[in-house]
């Protein structure tokens, strides 16, 4: 595994993040029936056996504009194979979340599984007029660290309450455990990274891949009427 480059998500095709986010569901659906994760398929592509870091996403579906979160956990860092990774936290996402009851049978054919692979962590400026210009809203999730204090949110988080750059950074110091103005301080570790993001249509149907800087752009336009 040490000589294995990790994934980058820009490396994905989009049948191997289809074949990713098949997975994700597949491996709760084996989780119902045999109560232990999904072996790694040997016909899988050669790329989600290499090192990657991934989320799952779990979210209740009432229309194609409106999902509800139901679950959503994952892996930082690559730190096993890109596919045993995805098929580990799609079980945590639908039966560990602790902010959530775990998945029922009933629920599989009214949710949706999106799969969100996660580039390298890149450190940030310490200074905050820097900081708030060093990543862009949709393309880019943030890391806040100091001590053993540590929150992540995805890319697409801030298209759920259409944040601006500031409240982005106010959120992850937030999701810490930190004051909002924690990002004005030096002190406190910003990391950015990329993340694409593939989900199903609808449950059980079709894949795409998410573009969240225009889904963002296209928010922002009808906000602005």
């Amino acid at each position: 595994m040490a000589c294995l480059k990790s994934v980058k998500p820009s490396e994905l095709g989009f049948k191997d993040a289809s074949f990713l986010v098949r997975i994700a569901r597949k491996a709760v659906e084996y989780y119902f029936d045999h109560g232990r994760p999904l072996p790694a398929p040997s016909d899988a592509p050669s790329i989600v056996f290499r090192p990657g870091a991934a989320f799952v996403t779990i979210t209740t579906f009432h229309s194609y504009e409106h999902r509800e979160l139901r679950g959503c956990i994952g892996h930082v860092t690559p730190i096993k194979p890109l596919i045993d990774s995805v098929i580990e936290v799609a079980i945590e996402a639908a039966f560990r979340d602790p902010r959530f009851p775990p998945l029922t049978r009933q629920e599989l054919g009214r949710v949706t599984f999106e799969v969100t692979v996660l580039g390298p962590l890149e450190k940030l400026p310490k200074e905050p007029a820097l900081r708030i210009r060093s990543f862009t809203i949709g393309l880019h999730g943030l890391v806040a660290r100091k001590g053993y204090l540590q929150g992540l949110l995805l890319p697409d988080v801030p298209l759920e309450y259409l944040w601006d750059e500031e409240t982005f950074l106010a959120e992850t110091c937030v999701k810490a455990g930190l004051p909002p103005s924690c990002w004005l301080d030096p002190s406190v570790e910003f990391f950015r990274f990329e993340g694409r993001a593939w989900r199903e249509k609808e449950p059980l149907g079709e894949i795409e891949e998410r573009d969240l800087v225009e889904e963002y752009r296209l928010m922002l336009s009808r906000l602005a009427g």
